[in-house]
């Protein structure tokens, strides 16, 4: 899809004034000179740049800036392990490192401009070494989260026809496993110690690499990443992304949900194959020339969590709702953090109960964000703008979001629909560029003018947007449409339950009813599960619309989720309905 921008159509998507740039009443410190000198782009002054390479005209720019002493001393780049090793980089050395990589993908690989690369690493300096490596080589990267199976990346391989992979001891045996079945699949590396018969050593290879590469020329569509989907249902898609919707679009589109400066330092505990990781821990905060801080985090734990908090001057936190759920079950007394300011959330809703939870506790808002795996960041909470709970914010700038029906007409305020973003006849540059290979699946996300998201919401009159849930969610009872998240966010204001979540189940009667599934709380004991369960009925009434109550609870260990956290609701939709 070609990118249409124009200097007079540029000014009409800016559907919204811009956030104010101000933080507790003080002026915010501009990331000067790289940010800046984009500035009459962003007035609609002048034409998007028909060439960009966010390593030479961000990262490399800000080395500049750092050697001439105008960028605070803080790293760009901050790792720890939580056993005692570190990782620092200015800007320069990350330059100088990811120059070496990338001698190493093109030269040692042979990989050439649009060739595609596998990389399932976890937390670990490589995977942004990798990152940084492709952009210099227009090397289309292709992240994945490090708990996928042998199946799955087959799947991915294949699907892909990526002709290397980047991965580490963990799943190199999965890699070798697949492999012969994998015609594409040239060249493996691996991020290890030791040596892999068939395998080329990452680090060894790196380390005595020249760091004389010359980062090539890409124009802005040129493909820079692919994803696979994280959805709920069917198999996962290619969602490909360019140098423009990737690495131009935070240039572009004003500080609508990182709000950050060369002096800040934000931690994203976003799993590396989420785009999530790629908008928080990579292309957002460095165009500000902040400091990506990163903590290995084999497992996610309170505990670690907080106690990095603590340790560390990082200013903003971005997780999904599930780590929030979790560090409000801590006694946050024992527990002053550092520098922190900002908190958000984004991936799934989060619950009122919780943000109310955290901001009692520590004093500090969790801000939503709202985005998919297609469209990036396109609603939030700024900075300074009054929180709804339960609300997702505002459209971000460059985006015209909409609540439309099936026929893709506009509903008014207040009423369900599906969410929408504007997409024709400019199609607005931060929304993925296609889905590869399949443009029947292509057509099909769009509806009239629009990209439809698969989300149900409404937006208020004050334009705030509010989540129900997948479109498949939706759950009709007695005519009456029901979306699970607001059962779940009353059912986990009980304080029995730890998780929940609702799907449809038959019902001979009333077609569908609601039914819970119930995670109880690690501190509560109960051996009466009848009389719980109709306490938890009890309290959905009296929380929300009576009719909206689990007509039908059962109690579960844990609930099936996707690698990046979400629940599977449609596994267990599919339970109840014997679609097994």
């Amino acid at each position: 899809m070609k990118l249409l921008f124009k200097l007079q159509t540029l000014k009409s998507l800016w559907t919204l004034k811009p956030p104010n740039r101000t933080f507790h009443g003080q002026p915010r410190l501009l990331a000067s000179d790289v940010y800046s000198q984009y500035e009459s782009v962003r007035r609609g002054e002048q034409e998007i740049p028909k060439y960009f390479n966010f390593a030479s005209d961000v990262l490399d720019k800000w080395s500049e800036i750092e050697k001439a002493g105008k960028r605070p001393s803080n790293p760009a780049f901050w790792w720890i392990n939580g056993k005692g090793e570190e990782v620092k980089w200015s800007f320069e050395e990350l330059g100088f490192l990811s120059r070496k990589v990338a001698t190493v993908l093109t030269k040692v690989c042979g990989l050439q401009k649009g060739d595609r690369v596998v990389v399932i690493l976890p937390r670990v300096p490589e995977w942004w070494l990798v990152n940084v490596a492709c952009m210099r080589a227009g090397i289309v990267l292709i992240p994945g989260v490090s708990q996928l199976s042998a199946k799955d990346i087959l799947y991915r391989l294949q699907a892909s026809k990526a002709t290397c992979i980047v991965t580490d001891d963990t799943l190199a045996p999965a890699v070798d496993s697949v492999a012969s079945e994998c015609p594409f699949l040239k060249t493996k590396l691996i991020v290890s110690e030791g040596s892999k018969e068939g395998w080329l050593n990452f680090t060894d290879l790196y380390k005595n690499e020249s760091a004389d590469h010359s980062c090539i020329k890409t124009r802005i569509q040129d493909p820079m990443n692919i994803f696979f989907t994280s959805g709920t249902t069917g198999f996962p898609k290619m969602t490909e992304h360019s140098q423009g919707s990737l690495g131009f679009r935070p240039l572009l589109s004003e500080r609508y949900w990182l709000d950050l400066s060369p002096s800040d330092m934000i931690w994203s505990t976003a799993d590396t194959g989420w785009i999530l990781a790629s908008l928080a821990s990579v292309f957002d905060p460095w165009v500000f020339g902040s400091c990506i801080f990163v903590h290995r985090l084999p497992q996610i734990e309170s505990a670690a969590i907080l106690d990095t908090l603590c340790r560390y001057p990082i200013d903003t936190l971005v997780g999904a709702p599930t780590l929030f759920r979790m560090l409000v079950q801590s006694d946050l007394s024992n527990y002053k953090f550092m520098n922190l300011k900002n908190c958000m959330s984004g991936g799934e809703p989060l619950n009122p109960e919780v943000m109310e939870q955290w901001k009692s506790k520590t004093g500090l808002d969790i801000h939503e964000v709202y985005g998919q795996t297609e469209t990036g960041i396109i609603c939030s909470v700024f900075k300074g703008m009054k929180i709804k709970p339960g609300s997702m914010g505002k459209a971000a700038p460059l985006y015209d979001v909409q609540i439309v029906d099936k026929n893709a007409n506009i509903l008014l305020p207040g009423q369900q629909g599906e969410i929408a973003v504007r997409s024709k006849p400019i199609r607005p540059l931060g929304l993925f560029s296609e889905y590869v290979d399949n443009p029947k699946k292509t057509a099909e996300s769009e509806r009239g003018d629009f990209y439809v998201t698969g989300d149900r919401g409404t937006m208020d009159e004050d334009g705030y947007f509010q989540f129900f849930g997948r479109d498949d969610d939706i759950i009709i009872s007695s005519g009456y449409r029901i979306g699970p998240f607001e059962v779940e966010s009353a059912l986990i204001e009980h304080p029995a339950v730890a998780e929940a979540a609702v799907v449809s189940s038959p019902d001979p009667l009333r077609g569908e009813v609601v039914k819970a599934f119930v995670v109880l709380s690690p501190t509560f004991s109960s051996t009466d599960l009848e009389s719980l369960t109709c306490d938890l009925q009890e309290h959905v009434k009296k929380t929300t619309a009576p009719y909206k109550y689990p007509r039908k609870v059962e109690f579960v260990q844990e609930l099936p989720k996707t690698v990046t956290g979400k629940i599977k609701r449609n596994k267990l939709r599919n339970k109840e309905w014997g679609r097994m």
